[in-house]
C-alpha cells in the first residue's frame, strides 16, 4: 500500500504514524534506533506490505497490468488502491480527509528530528504539494505518477497506467474495497501483536 493507507492502517498514535510512513526508508534493525512507538509503525509497516504482496485481490489488480507495467505494476496498484481511499474517504472515516491529511502534516513537524534524512528530505515537497490530498484527482494521480518516473534510470511510464484505470475503473474499485477490509482487519491485529512484543 502506499502512503495514505499506511497512515490511515496506524491508529491515532503519532508516531505510529510517523513509523509507518517512513517504513520503506528505514532498513534492516536499523528501526531500533527510534523511539517504541516508531518501531511499533515501522514493524507494522512491513506485516502490511508482506500481508498486501500476498493478497488474491490485490494481486488480480497487479496482474491486470503486467502486459504493460511489468514489475511496476505493484507500484502502480498501490497508488490505484490509494486513490480509491482518498476518493471515498467517508467510508472510511468519520472527518474530511483535509482534516485527516492536515492534522498528520503537523504531526510530522512536529516531530522532525526524530524523522529519518529521507523524509525529512521529501517533508517540503509532500508539503507543498500536498501528495496525500491529491490521490483522489486522477489528473493529480497522473502527474504524481510522472514524477516518480523520473526517479527511475530508465522510462517506467507508470503515468499511462491511469488510462488502464480509465478502462476498467471499477473492477479496481471492486478490489480495492475487497481488500481493504481484509486489511484493516489484519492491520489491528498486527499492532496489537506487534505492540505487546516491542514493548514486552
Amino acid at each position: 500500500m502506499n502512503f495514505l493507507a499506511h497512515i490511515y492502517l496506524s491508529g491515532t498514535n503519532e508516531r505510529i504514524q510517523i513509523g509507518n510512513f517512513m517504513g520503506d526508508g528505514i532498513r534492516g534493525k536499523d528501526y531500533l534506533n527510534y523511539h517504541p512507538d516508531i518501531q511499533i509503525g515501522v514493524l507494522l509497516h512491513r506485516s502490511i506490505d508482506s500481508f498486501t504482496d500476498f493478497h488474491p485481490v490485490f494481486r488480480q489488480s497487479k496482474y491486470r497490468l503486467v502486459p504493460k507495467f511489468n514489475h511496476f505494476s505493484g507500484i502502480i496498484v498501490d497508488m490505484f488502491y490509494d486513490h480509491f481511499l482518498a476518493k471515498e474517504w467517508s467510508m472510511y472515516h468519520h472527518e474530511p480527509l483535509s482534516t485527516f491529511v492536515g492534522r498528520f502534516y503537523d504531526n510530522l513537524q512536529a516531530h522532525h528530528s526524530e524523522l529519518n534524512i529521507k523524509t525529512r528530505g521529501m517533508l517540503p515537497y509532500l508539503l507543498k504539494q500536498n501528495w496525500l490530498e491529491r490521490y483522489a484527482s486522477l489528473t493529480d494521480l497522473q502527474q504524481i505518477l510522472k514524477q516518480m518516473d523520473s526517479r527511475f534510470s530508465f522510462p517506467s511510464k507508470m503515468h499511462e497506467s491511469v488510462e488502464d484505470l480509465h478502462q476498467d475503473y471499477n473492477a479496481f474499485k471492486r478490489e480495492f474495497h475487497l481488500f481493504f477490509k481484509d486489511l484493516m482487519l489484519h492491520a489491528a491485529s498486527e499492532k496489537e501483536r506487534i505492540t505487546q512484543e516491542v514493548k514486552k
